[in-house]
């Protein structure tokens, strides 16, 4: 029948009768869309639809039993819409159709948690997928909204893939998505009506919907008209398919509230039953409605507010101040609002504030309060079932640009929101803090599970917008009816914002004066500039100084850079400019670390889930340099992992970070049937730099010991520190971060950074990060004590002194060696032939002395003798020679024949012959006296 009316359609609340070949409308109690189909009934799996449980990833060897644990992994019919799973499974919801004509498929979801992976795609039926769609991945929606999707299709064969994809990196269990209402058209024609589900209705013929039947009526499948309950005994919700019997009353049916203020000042506590009450207070041991408390004085004002008389506080106008116990007073002059909101008494719901309750699952709740206040605090109220969502919202118009001397905020930081709050949990409460800017974009800012003690939180704000917070609040994430957690409550006692645009101020506060014009004329001052005590004139930190965030007056409001670090021009911050110097007593070490400038990557892993699915933290690192500006990107976006989804609100869907250091969590795409790598839950671990050292510590920043390997060289590792001012429920001091530079000759100028394996994931708490940069680059600048002169050998006259690095060498770029230089020297030729002539001169000289005076000892030791054989004589006697001959022979002998120039050898000879002349005629005379005496 299909071909013979391939093109036939029929209106919306119409149907094609087949018989006469005629479109006729839809009976009363039934309804139809023309040429589309419809499923908003969750009963169970409607016909037509099938699941796919994988697990799309897993380590080698591990895949069976991984796939095994994914088979009761499935989406799970609610009644009204249809849940995903909630583990690190993939499971997917198909459904294949085949359009006459191209037409539009429609569809309500919540996906509220990044832990799942939420995609929507179609394939053709060669199971190729549809490049014409642009928008593959599902956007995070606010915990509670229901969001619509809509994609065109193209005639012909449509599979339609609904692809949930769990990531749970720890063992919390992700919030699951739900889906309803998917409406398809394009279908050649619809040859029946659908009848009404029950719990809805349509009198009227021709309907293309059935709407809800009210509250306290139910009606059947295919009704045409709500039937009514016993309201007396019986109750039932709108959309309801039967009555329920009305219960008895208890407790959890009653709340209390602090009525406002009357003319007296005077307030109370008095119970009402929660509505629509559906229990009964007139059966047999019902509960009753407690009697109303007796009247107590009212709790002061808020901080900024005065009683003017009224039942209600009044704001203080522009240009005063109060404390909300007296009226609003001007301020002084030299001195301006503080402004901003402080709430820590609680008689009535600030003007600012509104609060609601919501289920994804029923309406029972709509149009309730979701917080109640309670003088010095304001808690979750009841709710209508204990997994009701219970919001309570805040808004505030704008802030104050940064400029403005008031709070003296600078730099990133324009306000500044803090709460006081606890938690009293007997089931798997939640209480979510989120952020909504510009009603554009919500996002969690922290969350807290189960009981939590009293404790404050803040959060900074960076960029000037109008902003909704919310506190959302719920007793279990499980599907309930009932509410048996009554007692599991949320209490918020303060909450502070500072520099609201249009906020109050409880105190005022120093200002700067324009001396130019009459009167005292508050005026802004620059950026990076505090107010002089005295003259309340406008003065520049100095130099290498910042401003600090919180306060303004005084030179003290200037605070100093930490080590290795400088002040931007607007002395708003510190950053490093990558240089750094390193003194000790005996050394000077002056460190460029400007190739490190760019931007490093760190893909560290892989690691795996409990189910093994593989993932990688990716760092990004940005170092030091340009002008402190922060470089690190890390992007939260399932589609497209490049800045062009950062361009603009109007481009893709995409969250990020922008920072010094940056961690994001990649899920590969081989082997899941991604086209791309999943990057997600990008943190800031560094958004604000502290300083440079050679140290283990500075400030309340500490490196653990034994964490890395001991270095191979004596320089010492360079370490800089960073803090992120983003605190929470696990790191309530924030995040830090330390990269330590390490000179490593043998590596290139980029170097290599890694993790310690101590702590595989760079942190050993999750609060505090650690890095090791290792690089040839880290190593100090050489100098000209890194190297030492050799002198080459002398030839020809000319000899070579060269200059060598010393063993080891350890610096980098700085000073380069000298050029090897060439100096005039005498050769060594000369002077070894001289000093050998002069040696062998000299040796001869005095052998031929030796032996000379050898033998002219000899000779005078002859004639001693003789003259001791003569000592007995006759006095006055000489002795007689022996012979004359003899004497002759001895006096020719001692006859010498001298040349006309005689030599050295000869002049010598001839000295010594005297002397020993003059020794004998002293011996003859000195015996010749004694002889007389």
């Amino acid at each position: 029948m299909c071909n013979l009316f391939p093109a036939f359609s029929c209106a919306a609340g119409e149907y094609l009768d087949i018989m006469n070949q005629v479109c006729s409308k839809c009976n009363a109690g039934t309804y139809s869309l023309g040429s589309g189909i419809r499923f908003d009934e969750w009963d169970n799996i409607p016909s037509g639809f099938s699941l796919v449980a994988t697990f799309l990833d897993s380590p080698t060897g591990a895949s069976s039993s991984n796939e095994g644990s994914c088979i009761n992994s499935t989406w799970i019919p609610r009644g009204n819409f249809i849940e995903s799973n909630r583990d690190d499974c993939t499971v997917s919801l198909v459904y294949a159709v085949h359009l006459k004509k191209s037409g539009p498929v429609s569809f309500e979801y919540q996906y509220p948690d990044k832990n799942i992976y939420f995609e929507f795609f179609i394939q053709n039926d060669q199971c190729q997928e549809m490049e014409s769609l642009n928008q593959k991945w599902m956007q995070v929606t606010d915990h509670g909204e229901w969001r619509m999707h809509t994609v065109t299709l193209k005639s012909g064969t449509n599979i339609l893939y609904w692809r949930t994809t769990g990531i749970l990196l720890g063992s919390k269990v992700a919030t699951p998505v739900l889906l309803k209402n998917i409406t398809i058209e394009g279908v050649a024609y619809t040859s029946e009506c659908s009848p009404c589900k029950p719990g809805t209705f349509s009198k009227n013929p021709g309907s293309s919907s059935c709407d809800l039947c009210p509250a306290n009526t139910y009606s059947r499948k295919g009704a045409k008209e709500c039937m009514p309950c016993n309201v007396q005994t019986q109750y039932s919700d709108a959309g309801s398919n039967i009555c329920k019997e009305r219960p008895a009353c208890t407790s959890a049916d009653i709340f209390q509230l602090h009525t406002p203020c009357d003319e007296e000042g005077k307030t109370q506590i008095t119970y009402k039953w929660i509505e629509p009450k559906i229990c009964r207070d007139d059966i047999k041991g019902s509960f009753q409605l407690p009697l109303s408390n007796e009247k107590k004085p009212c709790p002061p004002c808020n901080p900024g507010f005065y009683n003017d008389g009224s039942p209600t506080c009044s704001p203080c106008k522009p240009g005063t101040y109060s404390n909300g116990t007296h009226e609003c007073k001007p301020c002084p002059a030299g001195t301006e609002p503080a402004l901003g909101f402080e709430y820590k008494w609680w008689n009535i719901l600030p003007s600012n504030m509104k609060t609601s309750c919501f289920n994804v699952g029923n309406t029972k709740c709509n149009g309730m309060n979701g917080w109640e206040v309670a003088g010095d605090h304001i808690q979750s109220a009841a709710g209508s079932t204990d997994n009701d969502y219970l919001i309570l919202n805040l808004h505030i118009s704008g802030f104050r640009p940064p400029a403005v001397s008031a709070n003296g905020v600078s730099g990133n930081e324009i306000g500044r929101i803090s709460f006081i709050f606890e938690t009293i949990c007997s089931a798997d409460c939640e209480l979510y803090f989120m952020l909504d800017t510009n009603k554009k974009n919500t996002v969690v800012v922290e969350s807290w599970e189960g009981t939590k003690s009293k404790r404050m939180f803040t959060h900074v704000i960076t960029k000037n917008s109008s902003v909704s917070f919310t506190w959302a609040f719920q007793r279990t994430s499980q599907t309930s009816t009932t509410r048996r957690f009554i007692n599991d409550i949320v209490k918020i006692d303060y909450i502070s914002i500072t520099n609201v645009v249009d906020g109050v101020a409880s105190y005022c506060e120093n200002c700067a004066i324009n001396v130019d014009q009459s009167g005292s004329s508050c005026v802004p001052c620059p950026a990076g500039h505090y107010i002089e005590k005295g003259s309340n004139q406008c003065k520049e930190c100095p130099p290498n100084t910042f401003l600090s965030p919180h306060q303004v007056f005084g030179k003290e409001a200037c605070i100093p850079c930490g080590p290795g670090s400088k002040s931007s021009k607007d002395r708003s911050f510190c950053f490093s400019d990558c240089a750094f110097t390193y003194r000790s007593k005996n050394q000077t070490l002056i460190y460029d670390f400007r190739s490190f400038s760019t931007v490093y990557s760190l893909i560290n892993g892989p690691s795996f889930t409990t189910k093994g699915t593989k993932y990688f933290h990716n760092f990004n690192i940005s170092l030091c340099g340009n002008e402190g500006k922060k470089m690190a990107v890390c992007v939260d976006n399932v589609t497209d992992l490049t800045t062009k989804a950062m361009e603009g609100e109007s481009g893709g869907y995409a969250d990020f970070v922008e920072t010094y250091v940056c961690q994001s969590t990649i899920i590969p795409s081989d082997g899941r049937g991604f086209k791309t790598a999943l990057s997600s839950q990008s943190v800031s671990l560094a958004d604000t730099f502290i300083g440079v050292s050679v140290e283990s510590h500075l400030k309340d920043v500490e490196i653990l010991t034994n964490l890395f390997p001991q270095s191979s060289v004596k320089v010492p590792d360079v370490n800089f520190f960073y803090k992120s001012s983003v605190n929470t429920s696990s790191c309530p001091y924030g995040r830090a971060t330390v990269i330590s530079l390490r000179c490593k000759t043998d590596e290139n100028a980029q170097g290599k950074v890694s993790v310690s394996s101590k702590c595989p994931g760079g942190t050993c708490d999750g609060c505090t990060f650690y890095f090791l940069w290792e690089s040839a680059d880290a190593c100090p600048l050489c100098t000209s004590d890194d190297y030492h002169e050799i002198e080459g050998a002398c030839r020809g006259g000319i000899q070579e002194i060269l200059y060598v690095w010393n063993e080891t060498k350890h610096c980098t770029k700085g000073v380069a060696l000298p050029e090897k230089r060439q100096i005039v020297c005498e050769s060594i030729d000369f002077w070894l032939k001289a000093g050998a002539g002069v040696g062998a001169f000299t040796a001869v000289l005095l052998i031929a002395l030796t032996c000379y005076f050898w033998k002219k000892n000899k000779k005078l030791e002859y004639k001693y003798s003789k003259l001791v054989m003569t000592a007995g004589t006759k006095d006055c006697e000489l002795p007689v020679a022996d012979s004359c001959a003899i004497m002759e022979g001895e006096d020719n002998e001692e006859d010498v024949v001298y040349s006309n120039k005689p030599s050295l050898l000869k002049k010598l000879k001839s000295l010594a012959t005297k002397e020993k002349e003059d020794i004998f005629e002293s011996v003859q005379l000195k015996s010749s006296r004694s002889q007389n005496i």
